[in-house]
């Protein structure tokens, strides 16, 4: 929406980049600006760098950047919007809202209020006749009521439209319960509950708000589990089942495991910090969102192969990540003469709380768990599979950062392998400068590539033209930096900008000088998206000489203008000129960019 300039400047005075950021991230000063591990992907040391002055903040290895509306649009999941009224909030600032605006908070309101509305009345229902089947379900998965209304566990009756029914009564509209995927609609048109005859399980977020459910069948029909396709306020790549009371634990980790029921049984036994993913693998967001609360995660997905999988994938999400991570492996059950696997549910029904405690304290770390998912592949009995294991074990031990690591998992790997510490070790150094000289390879490869290595890092902004595309970057370098060398009226339309993107930031930064605004980046967020804000960020945070601006920007020009005739003229273009303009660049810039 379209808020007031004056409205805007206002709440940014009020919500200072620095005490917003440092509320989510531990913030160290630097000189002149403050670091921290970046909030938006996982890493060790900080490259996450926040410039009071001038109220952006940027990550060198992700390289996200923004101000601090986009800082809370990111972290919290949010709309422009959405985000704006949430800094209102916080500054303690009433937002004057259009109609429009107003009827989108209020269509959300209403969704959430409507997931609010169902989870009571699910509860309501499995306290009644009706809800006779759930509770003897409970009963059976030994679930106690204190623990069903802990979680506000409800049921759904085995009939068509009885949610449907209530809640329009209850004056939500038809469209409202579709959006809130409450409801599906059939070939014919017709309107029916998603969830019947089920266990129904609300989906909370840290801030209170029923987002959507899950579900658990009661006979053997299909499927078993059927949770809330995502919706306005629900996107499952952003939640995690039961975080809304884990946050809260005095337990120094979070145990991330699969199931919601996992995570009840493991709640009802005394372990609090336990969180589900909603049917997805673990999602970079979702680390994000942990990153809150805790620097120590438990893995512990089932055991068969889709959880080790599982694990995997996990351990490499969070691989050179700030987290601590343990894997916790529940063994394998015997039931009449064979092993089978169990879940943390299981575990707990059939070898007790105090039994769990005991894993959890003797969990292995992540690379423990990797390097026995290698041994595992081979057969360490015999001259080939040993040879084998040895080469496969020491390309991944070569990837630990800490010599220290290195050198310890070493003569584990070794011991093993029953071979000498000393061949182990050698082993592993050959990996790790094989490994060096490949990364440097590429790196290379990049360098020499200046056309790729000068390209925005999303496939969706490339450039087309990189040669004029260089030139707009320093135009709206220049008019951040110093928009005094600019004359009074736009030097350049557009149109006349090869990246779509750079010509639509140059427009929006010269209306802010227009009405006597300092050009920048930050206020250009509610106009472009954050891949778009991150890549414009990067490109006028980067150096660029003031000491002959105006040289500089006529240079800019020049070419931008030379570029944009090509385009235009198509074949007309006289090669002479074509090639003095070129030598002009050259000769000018010695064949680099300013700065």
């Amino acid at each position: 929406m379209a808020f007031p300039q004056a409205f805007l400047d206002e709440l940014l005075a009020r919500s200072d980049i620095v005490d917003v950021v440092g509320s989510y991230v531990q913030l160290q000063r630097k000189g002149a600006n403050l670091f921290g591990l970046c909030p938006f992907h996982s890493e060790k040391t900080g490259s996450f760098s926040v410039s009071p002055d001038k109220q952006i903040y940027y990550c060198f290895g992700c390289k996200r950047g923004g101000g601090v509306i986009n800082f809370i649009m990111e972290e919290e999941n949010l709309s422009f919007p959405d985000a704006v009224r949430f800094l209102a909030k916080r500054a303690g600032l009433e937002v004057p809202e259009e109609e429009g605006d107003r009827e989108a908070g209020r269509r959300r309101q209403r969704l959430l209020d409507l997931n609010r509305d169902a989870a009571r009345f699910y509860y309501q229902l499995l306290q009644q006749p009706e809800g006779a089947a759930v509770r003897a379900y409970l009963e059976r998965r030994q679930i106690k009521k204190s623990t069903a209304v802990k979680f506000g566990m409800g049921a759904s009756p085995d009939s068509w439209d009885t949610l449907l029914t209530e809640m329009t009564r209850r004056g939500y509209s038809k469209r409202e319960l579709l959006d809130a995927g409450l409801v599906v609609q059939n070939k014919n048109g017709r309107l029916y509950d998603k969830f019947r005859n089920r266990l129904m399980l609300p989906v909370v977020d840290t801030r209170g708000d029923v987002v959507a459910f899950g579900s658990r069948v009661l006979d053997k029909s299909e499927p078993k589990y059927m949770n809330s396709s995502e919706t306005p306020v629900y996107s499952k790549r952003r939640v995690l089942y039961g975080l809304n009371l884990a946050k809260k634990t005095k337990r120094p980790n979070i145990i991330l495991c699969e199931g919601n029921l996992d995570i009840v049984t493991l709640h009802q036994a005394g372990f609090d910090n336990a969180v589900a993913s909603m049917g997805t693998a673990l999602t970079v967001e979702q680390t994000r969102l942990l990153s809150r609360f805790t620097k120590e995660l438990v893995l512990c997905y089932d055991n068969d192969n889709a959880g080790k999988i599982a694990t995997e994938r996990a351990l490499q999400i969070l691989n050179n990540s700030d987290f601590s991570v343990k894997v916790l492996q529940l063994p394998k059950r015997l039931v009449d003469g064979e092993y089978v696997k169990q879940d943390a549910d299981d575990f707990i029904k059939f070898q007790g709380p105090d039994a769990f405690e005991r894993l959890l304290s003797g969990s292995e770390n992540g690379i423990e768990f990797r390097m026995a998912q290698v041994a595992a592949k081979h057969d360490l009995t015999n001259d080939e599979g040993r040879v084998a294991y040895c080469e496969e074990i020491s390309r991944l031990l070569s990837t630990l950062e800490n010599a220290v690591e290195r050198e310890i998992y070493t003569g584990r790997a070794a011991e093993a392998a029953k071979i000498t510490p000393e061949a182990m070790k050698l082993e592993v150094q050959r990996a790790f400068r094989l490994r060096t000289r490949q990364e440097k390879r590429a790196e290379l490869r990049r360098e020499l590539n200046p056309a790729a290595s000068l390209q925005p890092r999303e496939r969706t902004l490339r450039y087309d033209n990189v040669r004029s595309a260089r030139a707009e970057e320093g135009v709206l370098r220049l008019l951040v930096k110093d928009a005094t060398v600019f004359p009074d009226a736009p030097p350049l339309t557009e149109e006349q900008f090869s990246s779509p993107l750079l010509g639509r930031a140059f427009t929006q930064l010269w209306n802010q000088r227009r009405v006597g605004r300092d050009p920048s980046i930050p206020l250009l967020a509610e106009f472009f998206s954050q891949e778009e804000i991150s890549h414009l960020i990067d490109v006028t945070e980067r150096p660029e000489s003031l000491s002959n601006a105006a040289q500089a920007l006529a240079d800019y020009i020049r070419i931008i203008q030379s570029e944009w005739r090509k385009r235009s003229g198509g074949d007309d273009v006289d090669p002479l000129l074509a090639a003095t303009e070129k030598y002009k660049d050259k000769k000018g810039n010695g064949g680099k960019q300013h700065g």
